[in-house]
């Protein structure tokens, strides 16, 4: 068997095109932060909307963490008796709120609601009337920005936020009672 060499396949070089990757949905139809400032003047906000019966005792809390994720302020408010999507609006309408009253130029919304958030990338249609005014009070706050990304995440991802609801509610709560 001497002498017998096995061939080898010659080696593949890599290839220059960049992979391309599918697309299951259509980009999001509001803008997303790509080019965000040097100095990082953007806010993450945590946001989530609950109510107690569904319809019932309703609020929202909003956990405002600067780029660095250092905290810079928190946001909560009782809302009376309406739904958990209501209230999932209603933080968001504040954090698009707080972002161009202080004039940032970005904002990088977390929410637990799955279904707000794909309606805010166009993904789902919004088919109640209560919920299409406050989501076009969004997309009008959302166009004043230069930059803005809405992401999904699962409720333990979503705690301080979900801390503020809860203390809105229950604050409202006790204060109905008297």
């Amino acid at each position: 068997m001497a002498g017998l060499r096995k061939e080898m396949p010659p080696k593949k070089k890599p290839s220059k095109k960049k992979p391309t990757q599918s697309k299951l949905f259509d980009e999001p139809r509001v803008p997303t932060i790509k080019n965000i400032p040097a100095q990082h003047d953007y806010v993450i906000a945590y946001i989530d909307g609950g109510a107690r019966g569904n319809p019932g005792p309703a609020g929202y809390g909003v956990a405002l963490k600067d780029s660095k994720g250092k905290n810079v302020g928190e946001l909560s408010r009782y809302l009376g008796h309406r739904t958990n999507n209501y209230a999932e609006y209603c933080g968001l309408l504040a954090a698009l709120e707080y972002a161009v009253e202080k004039g940032l130029p970005a904002l990088r919304v977390v929410s637990d609601s799955e279904l707000m958030v794909k309606q805010m990338q166009g993904e789902y249609k919004v088919r109640s009337p209560e919920l299409r005014e406050l989501y076009e009070r969004a997309r009008a706050l959302v166009r004043k920005l230069d930059s803005f990304r809405i992401e999904h995440v699962r409720r333990e991802k979503n705690r301080d936020a979900d801390r503020l609801a809860n203390q809105a509610m229950d604050e409202g709560m006790r204060k109905s009672l008297l």
